[in-house]
């Protein structure tokens, strides 16, 4: 049976936490505590100019350029500052490389710590109690739960992110990809596959 607007007009209203949240945000913007463009300002960037496809963008000119893929490895927190990938939960970085030889995968057994300006907010289940304990004791099965599965003579090491050091992984780019360009490349790059919870897309 269809229902018109009229019959429910609460439908139209904030959720209460919105409220309490709107309320909280007048009562601090009238008591001169916050700037509310300032607000708008934090708001726009966690939205739209942090994500995962800062992350994607990195990765894609270390699978380019091999001089930028050198300064990477050796100088992460300059050369992605230097992009303008910087602030908080990003001030010392570490990128790790996937090879055939070793995969790289990354856990915060302590909480939930995270490279949020290359990869936005983190994924529940990165914060969850039973991936921050089983990604330490067995990663192979979280790995295969995750749907990557690794050839036996593949090594997998885990990289604890602390308070001092947020670890991304550098996936390998995959096979037939060499005619593809930086944003072609960056679209094949998943938020997991930096996490080293997944693989890159395959080209189609």
């Amino acid at each position: 049976m269809p229902h018109d607007d009229h019959d429910h007009p609460h439908a139209l209203l904030p959720s209460e936490p919105a409220l309490r949240v709107k309320a909280l945000e007048t009562i601090l913007t009238r008591k001169g505590l916050i700037d509310p463009a300032a607000l708008d300002e934090i708001i726009d960037t966690y939205q739209n100019r942090i994500g995962p496809q800062n992350g994607a963008n990195v990765v894609a000119r270390a699978w380019s350029d091999p001089a930028f893929k050198a300064a990477l490895l050796e100088d992460a927190t300059s050369v992605v500052a230097d992009l303008g990938y910087y602030g908080r939960q990003g001030e010392h970085m570490v990128v790790v490389e996937n090879t055939p030889e070793q995969h790289n995968m990354v856990v915060c057994t302590l909480c939930s710590c995270y490279p949020w300006p290359l990869l936005g907010i983190p994924p529940g289940w990165y914060k969850s109690d039973a991936y921050r304990a089983r990604a330490v004791r067995e990663p192979r099965k979280v790995l295969a739960e995750f749907g990557v599965a690794l050839p036996e003579g593949t090594s997998v090491r885990v990289w604890d992110s602390t308070a001092e050091v947020r670890y991304l992984v550098l996936p390998m780019r995959p096979e037939g990809t060499e005619s593809l360009s930086e944003d072609e490349l960056a679209a094949l790059v998943t938020r997991d596959s930096m996490i080293g919870t997944g693989l890159p897309k395959e080209a189609s």
